[in-house]
């Protein structure tokens, strides 16, 4: 896959066009997208965590690095231009997701664990 913004193993086992979208919205936010969490076995999601059914099993998920709140905002800004649908808020990082079989249009907050 060639990808301007994320090497091939940032974006393992994450869906094609979703990593596509990933690497549009990095380049409309103008800061770096670190991926803390991508692409995740159901063990994996489990020991992280992450809720029955997490679109990071299917690859369509990823967690970035968001540790103040003009990174989130630059972050956040970038996905929405991206066309992502479906963003969680967290102290430490901002989730993104382009699952179409779950509720769409959607901002959640929480914090990082």
């Amino acid at each position: 896959m060639r990808l301007k913004w994320f090497k091939d193993k940032e974006v393992e086992g994450l869906d094609k066009h979703f990593a596509e979208m990933l690497d549009h919205a990095r380049e409309n936010a103008g800061v770096p997208f670190v991926i803390t969490s991508g692409f995740r076995t159901d063990i994996e999601n489990t020991a992280a965590g992450g809720v029955p059914g997490s679109s990071h099993v299917q690859g369509l998920a990823a967690d970035i690095r968001a540790n103040d709140s003009r990174t989130r905002f630059c972050v956040v800004s970038g996905l929405m231009t991206a066309g992502f649908r479906r963003i969680g808020i967290y102290d430490k990082h901002v989730h993104a997701d382009f699952d179409e079989t779950k509720e769409q249009d959607v901002i959640w907050t929480g914090s990082s664990t």
